[in-house]
């Protein structure tokens, strides 16, 4: 049975999760610190595919697309909620 990802698949992944453990990895677009496994994994298998190693195509049951909500017509208050609690008793 034949490998279903490269070597150099392995390679960027086993870099990538190296990284994350040093804590020197960051995501692409806001540069953020990654602490996540999965991520690092995704992170060193996106890396990989672009350079045009042997990677399955991305699932596509991880990233469905979902639509916005329809609003009920009601709006959020603004402002803050007035407490419920006991009335203090003041001091003589």
């Amino acid at each position: 049975m034949a490998r279903k990802y490269s070597k150099k698949a392995s390679k960027k992944v086993e870099r990538a999760m190296r990284e994350r453990k040093r804590g020197k990895l960051r995501s692409g677009r806001s540069g953020r610190k990654v602490t996540s496994r999965k991520q690092a994994i995704a992170i060193g298998l996106s890396e990989s595919r672009r350079e045009g190693a042997k990677v399955p195509k991305k699932s596509s049951n991880g990233r469905k697309k979902r639509g916005r909500k329809k609003s009920t017509g009601r709006r959020k208050r603004t402002g803050r909620k007035k407490s419920a609690g006991r009335k203090r008793r003041s001091s003589r």
